[in-house]
């Protein structure tokens, strides 16, 4: 028995385990999946965008008092906001990953893959050189032959908005002798350093004086910030990855770096789909998972369900319109019913319905209905959150850090008031 059992691998899950591993608890995380990272551009977006706002926040925790009383960061609140990510930021650069973002939290402004600016509030250090407050004129580079990125439209579009922005193409020869390679191979070609210098040649015969070169974000899986360093002293320009279509590197490389964090303190165990528990009065005793013989039993004191929303695999509906969450059958905000899931238009400044849906909890986390908490061991945290939209919001890493810190913090103010009732070890 561990003191949390944590599910759900994706950012959420894995910042609550670091948060809780650091607290001295015995966590552990089992998980279906890998969680959403492998599709996102590896950034840390607090929120760019507010409800029915079409324009971008510059101050992310300024405009917290913007949002919904019930919206996932405005309980969170600013200053436990500020602690969650200045300690992954810690983690990160232990991590070898460093992650920075503008002075006076403020967010930033990077290409998105098809050159449109995309608020940011923190991002890897090899996509900072890329930030269009910068007058410097880009150089973006493409590859033949490589698919998911396509400098021509990047620097098109940056260019309607006023940057200064030319496209490149190098031969695709440079990353790779493959013939068919997504964006993972490319990236561990590049580590090899013959292939990092020939590419660095190609460059210093591309950039004109004064440009910086944005690149699409290969620039190595494990080795990733010598492959970057190497290049660009070698070039001797700023070199700025951009993400690609997925999969996504940058994603990529931030969960390996999590889990690395992880290793030694708490298991990770994927390919672990819950498919029963068993609660005794208001707490949970127990989930099982589901395995080739029979099922495996996970007991714990306390839980953490961080299993994403309707586009994550944490809630599921059918054909009727019903909407359910997958786990414990918590009662979700969704609408219950297809013709309450979309506005008319499809690209309504609200947003709709069905994404805006899902659990909702009281100010310690825990799912409740009507105000009281359902299981008094039973937290949330991520995109599984009623009243926020994170994708249309760009708030989706904010809410995973700072929930999952919050609610790790909540379970830690439990225990220390003698909440947290030993559970049985004996017995199925």
């Amino acid at each position: 028995m561990v003191d949390l059992l944590i599910i759900g691998a994706g950012l959420a899950g894995l910042a609550a385990a670091l948060t809780a591993a650091q607290a001295g608890l015995r966590a552990a995380i089992v998980a279906r999946g890998l969680g959403a990272l492998h599709w996102s551009a590896g950034t840390i977006d607090l929120l760019g965008y507010l409800p029915g706002d079409p324009k971008p926040v510059s101050s992310p925790l300024d405009a917290l008092t913007r949002l919904p009383e019930a919206h996932p960061l405005r309980l969170a609140g600013r200053e436990r906001i500020t602690a969650a990510l200045a300690a992954l930021r810690a983690q990160l650069d232990q991590a070898g990953l460093p992650y920075a973002g503008a002075a006076g939290d403020a967010n930033l402004l990077l290409p998105s893959p098809a050159g449109a600016a995309r608020p940011v509030f923190l991002a890897p250090v090899a996509q900072l050189a890329g930030r269009l407050d910068d007058p410097a004129p880009m150089l973006i580079i493409g590859f033949r032959g490589v698919r998911d990125f396509y400098p021509t439209i990047v620097a098109h579009h940056l260019s309607r908005q006023g940057y200064r922005a030319r496209a490149h193409y190098l031969p695709g020869d440079l990353l790779t002798d493959r013939r068919e390679a997504n964006t993972v191979q490319l990236a561990q070609s590049l580590e090899d350093p013959k292939r990092q210098e020939a590419l660095a040649q190609s460059l210093r015969r591309a950039v004109a004086p004064g440009e910086r070169i944005g690149l699409p974000a290969l620039l190595g899986l494990d080795q990733h910030m010598v492959v970057w360093s190497r290049l660009q002293e070698a070039v001797g320009a700023p070199i700025f990855e951009i993400p690609t279509l997925p999969p996504s590197v940058p994603g990529i490389r931030l969960h390996r770096a999590l889990v690395r964090r992880l290793a030694a303190h708490v298991p990770v165990q994927t390919n672990m789909s819950v498919i029963n528990f068993q609660a005794e009065g208001d707490r949970l005793r127990w989930v099982e998972t589901e395995s080739a013989a029979r099922p495996l039993r996970h007991r714990a004191e306390a839980f953490l369900l961080a299993t994403g929303g309707i586009l994550g695999g944490g809630f599921q509906s059918d054909h009727t319109g019903r909407i359910w969450e997958t786990i414990f059958d918590l009662p979700l905000t969704a609408p219950q019913g297809r013709a309450g899931w979309f506005r008319p238009e499809f690209l309504d400044p609200q947003g709709h319905p069905v994404f805006q849906g899902g659990v909702a909890v009281d100010e310690t986390f825990r799912p409740a209905h009507n105000g009281a908490p359902l299981y008094t061991n039973l937290w949330a945290a991520g995109s599984v959150l009623a009243h926020a939209d994170p994708i249309r919001e760009r708030s989706r890493e904010g809410i995973a850090i700072a929930t999952a810190s919050a609610a790790i913090n909540a379970i830690l103010a439990q225990r220390s008031q003698g909440h947290a009732a030993p559970l049985p070890t004996t017995g199925r």
